[in-house]
């Protein structure tokens, strides 16, 4: 029998290895995009995962992407994990980095939901997962280059849940309120960090929650972290 396949874009350390470890225990087959897959090779190693070199701000890199996944197997979720971002003071920061923010961010969150939705739609279920941040929903001095990208993801995520549900295919936003746990590294206060199993967990658990209680939004913290 054929594993069904997700695929993550926007893959790394972290919330991606993860993701990637825990689908993989499930059985599924597990596609991992990133600019630079070298970085990679040790969780490839781990996991058996098929890792693509892939710009999600470009539409034919993003294609291809799904392309390989098609090799792969029958998709049935689908991970935008990818985030644009830069800092800085409006009148100081730099208009390209925050253009290249946002298509990174924002413009590749359609590219992804894009080409997921036209396999899940003719498959008649599945699952598009997005990654949003504190700043989905407040834009803090300095971070109108992260805020803008969040913003315009959550957004999108809203347009397609509303336009997918009823085609039996779950769309959901994460909304990650807080700084999760580098790889490796404890913080001083226990659980103080999100611990990226933990955020995986519950990423897997909207996965395959029952169409008659889906959630569209999710947000996850500290149990330290103020509202």
């Amino acid at each position: 029998m054929t594993s069904e396949v997700a695929v993550i874009a926007g893959a790394g350390a972290g919330l991606s290895a993860s993701l990637a470890r825990l689908l993989t225990r499930e059985g599924f087959r597990v596609v991992l995009a990133a600019r630079n897959t070298g970085k990679l090779a040790p969780l490839v190693e781990e996991t058996g995962a098929l890792a693509v070199e892939t710009d999600v701000a470009d539409p034919a890199s993003v294609a291809s992407l799904f392309e390989a996944a098609d090799k792969a197997g029958p998709l049935a979720l689908a991970v935008f994990n990818a985030s644009g971002r830069t800092r800085g003071p409006i009148a100081e920061i730099d208009p390209d980095a925050v253009k290249q923010a946002l298509l990174v961010g924002a413009y590749g969150g359609f590219l992804v939901g894009q080409q997921a939705a036209r396999r899940l739609l003719v498959r008649g279920s599945g699952s598009i997962l997005f990654t949003g941040a504190s700043a989905s929903i407040k834009g803090f001095p300095g971070s109108a280059g992260f805020a803008m990208p969040k913003f315009g993801l959550r957004g999108l995520a809203q347009s397609m849940a509303r336009e997918l549900s009823p085609k039996n295919i779950h769309v959901a936003h994460f909304i990650i309120d807080g700084q999760i746990e580098p790889s490796g590294k404890k913080p001083d206060r226990p659980d103080s960090q999100l611990s990226p199993d933990a955020i995986a967990e519950t990423y897997f658990a909207v996965h395959r929650q029952h169409r008659s209680a889906w959630s569209f939004e999710v947000e996850l913290r500290p149990w330290v972290e103020t509202f």
